[in-house]
């Protein structure tokens, strides 16, 4: 029973993951089952409070996404419930904190080793979102830079098979090609926002 579970809520955060690529301003869309993947990831951390969770995922989205407490809290009295989480037994600044219980430990792992094994198999599908799915009309200025990161991905999932046989040279030699790439890329977003601002005071 708790595979099916588990299914539906991958299934759910890859759609997700996806959507939030595409537009982080739509987060009314965000599957629950993220959320809690994210909440019990936090958890197994350290013990946090609801708010401390919010500015969590606030902090490492940019700012771009902020749970609600309405969502944040009815999932913590649900771990609660399930026997996945507990409150801390001291109560600091007034703030409760929460911690996974053994149980929520043993379902978070469950829950990444599923996960891990799903993503194994549906690798393939990757790279058909950022080169096969086009979600507008004006696509055609980014059409060959698509196809550019749909091998990009392919070659990286072809690497990612390889990661074992990977020497400490090889991924430093990685890391400097994705370094490089990404300076060149934030440069280009650089002038592009430097011109839009020259053509805005214009």
């Amino acid at each position: 029973m708790i595979s099916i579970y588990i299914i539906s809520d991958v299934m759910g955060d890859i759609v997700c993951d996806i959507m939030l690529r595409l537009s982080m301003k739509r987060t009314s869309g965000v599957p629950r089952g993220l959320l809690r993947f994210l909440v019990l990831k936090f958890l197994m951390e350290k013990p946090m409070s609801g708010a401390e969770i919010v500015e969590e995922i606030k902090l490492e989205t940019d700012g771009k996404w902020k749970p609600s407490p309405g969502s944040i809290y009815p999932l913590l009295a649900w771990l609660q419930d399930k026997n996945f989480a507990r409150e801390t037994s001291t109560v600091e600044s007034g703030m409760k904190r929460y911690f996974l219980t053994d149980n929520g430990k043993e379902f978070f792992e469950e829950q990444i080793k599923f996960g891990q094994t799903f993503l194994e198999k549906m690798k393939w599908l990757a790279p058909m979102f950022i080169g096969g799915f086009h979600f507008d009309t004006n696509h055609e200025n980014l059409l060959c830079a698509k196809e550019s990161a749909k091998n990009v991905l392919k070659t990286f999932i072809e690497l990612d098979a390889k990661k074992h046989n990977l020497t400490k040279q090889n991924v430093e030699e990685i890391a400097k090609i994705l370094d490089d790439s990404n300076r060149q890329l934030r440069n280009i977003i650089h002038k592009i926002n430097e011109k839009n601002q020259s053509e805005f005071s214009n």
